[in-house]
């Protein structure tokens, strides 16, 4: 086992759908867990018919399918009938950890809850992610991201004052739902007893990434608001125009924001008693940006990044997705996966792989997403099942 794949040899059944759910799982598989999905017969995975490809959606291997589901095993299973709970027991028997996003009690009305399955094999982590969380007076709610986003708060400080409450621009509550999930379950497995049942909140996890804002509330009575790209811990920090477009400066430090005024050739602007002091320059911010844009804009955001990063000035151009997948920083640090071979499709994809590396290297599956229920004969057969059951299996549509 490789110090990039520390969870070599554990099995994780992933009986989730769409994002939070598969995000969480596909970060085990990388970093070296057998991961099974286990998916409705004829159906699948949710995400198999979504995604910004009607082509690739209708052969059941949609984008957002495909984003999150390399490297795993594929089986599709009929939970609903007898013999389809005698499988996942099966399974359960051999994984060491189980990961739903049903609402909370589905597994339970269909026999397959936490203590049913622990039963069956107390080691087993069972983790279960929702949108509010298995108990409390939202916990029936239905959730994705966006209801999440707007409950937690999220919306309400995203976008600028004259705007109102805007989205963040990605699936932000599931994929730290997802993160949370990997993170409860990596911990799980490194506990001296193994077996345990985790309940991960979609709310609960976007709040916990909202430290600063939740505590400038509860401990200085900070009201929550929108700034729009103003940082408003400090200033000049924020997105100024260039040329051709928006940079980020955050020079937080006083001798950033002097390094900047000095470079910028307005060295007029240390002298303002206004600019004096990191308050005066917070309270005077959007009079200090115009004052720095009347240079920013005669050059382009590239250019000013680079030199004001050389003097140590935090600077950044405010890129596309495209721009920043196709920069030497990203590509010559292997952040994306190329797969030639992809089941049921006639075309090559790049994929995203894990945002860390270890010891040099960045974990990462090596299989394609699988097709729906590729694997399902193999990991019977593995279970010990004959051909004569899996045969009567398939004809009574458990499989």
């Amino acid at each position: 086992m490789g110090t990039d794949h520390p969870l070599s040899g554990v099995r994780v059944l992933d009986l989730t759908n769409v994002l939070a759910g598969p995000f969480a799982c596909h970060q085990l598989a990388h970093l070296g867990a057998e991961v099974i999905k286990v998916e409705a017969v004829g159906r699948g995975d949710l995400a198999r018919g979504l995604g910004a490809s009607p082509d690739l959606s209708a052969k059941g291997m949609g984008i957002s399918f495909l984003a999150q589901n390399a490297g795993k095993a594929s089986m599709t299973l009929n939970l609903k009938a007898p013999e389809g709970k005698a499988v996942l027991t099966d399974l359960v028997k051999t994984a060491d950890v189980l990961v739903e996003n049903f609402r909370p009690g589905v597994m339970d009305r269909l026999g397959l809850g936490p203590n049913v399955l622990r039963g069956a094999n107390p080691r087993l982590i069972y983790c279960a992610i929702s949108g509010f969380g298995q108990t409390g007076p939202w916990a029936d709610r239905p959730a994705y991201d966006q209801i999440i986003q707007g409950a937690s708060g999220v919306m309400a400080v995203t976008g600028t004052a004259a705007g109102g409450p805007t989205r963040v621009g990605y699936p932000l509550a599931d994929t730290v739902g997802g993160l949370t999930a990997a993170m409860a379950i990596t911990a799980a497995l490194n506990a001296p007893e193994r077996g345990c049942v985790i309940d991960v909140s979609m709310l609960d996890a976007v709040l916990a990434t909202m430290g600063w804002v939740v505590s400038n509330h509860l401990i200085g009575g900070a009201a929550p608001a929108r700034h729009g790209n103003e940082n408003p811990t400090s200033a000049p920090s924020g997105a100024f125009q260039c040329a051709d477009g928006l940079v980020n400066v955050a020079a937080n430090k006083d001798e950033q924001w002097v390094a900047l005024a000095r470079h910028l050739g307005r060295d007029d602007l240390l002298e303002a008693p206004i600019y004096a002091t990191r308050e005066d320059r917070k309270a005077n911010r959007l009079r200090l940006k115009a004052e720095l844009e009347t240079v920013l804009t005669t050059r382009t955001a590239e250019a000013w990044a680079a030199e004001l990063n050389a003097i140590g000035v935090p600077a950044g151009a405010v890129l596309r997705l495209e721009d920043v997948l196709a920069h030497p920083q990203i590509k010559d640090r292997e952040f994306l996966a190329h797969f030639a071979d992809v089941p049921g499709l006639d075309i090559a994809i790049d994929l995203a792989r894990i945002g860390a590396m270890v010891d040099g290297v960045r974990p990462s599956v090596d299989a394609p997403p699988p097709a729906l229920g590729q694997d399902t004969d193999s990991i019977l057969a593995d279970l010990g099942y004959g051909s004569a059951q899996v045969t009567e299996l398939r004809e009574k549509g458990v499989i």
